[in-house]
């Protein structure tokens, strides 16, 4: 019985866990196109790059869609 309590609440922390993990937005840069576009996760490649005011984290997507429009670099496209 203890086992099935403990694989069950595994599981749940499995499916629940990715969900809060989704708490942080970034504003990043294409560094080719120059097209600033918000995610949900920090970029690790070389291909974007954090633009928001140092590298702020917003918890949700419309903070992060109003901080885009202060970022000079976003703004001036």
């Amino acid at each position: 019985m203890n086992v099935k309590t403990i694989v069950a609440a595994a599981l749940l922390a499995a499916f629940v866990t990715p969900a809060f993990a989704a708490d942080e937005f970034y504003v990043v840069q294409d560094v080719k196109t120059k097209k600033c576009t918000i995610v949900d996760q920090k970029p690790v490649d070389t291909t974007t790059t954090v633009v928001s005011p140092s590298g702020t984290i917003y918890k949700t997507r419309a903070e992060a869609e109003a901080g885009m429009k202060t970022v000079k670099v976003c703004t001036s496209d």
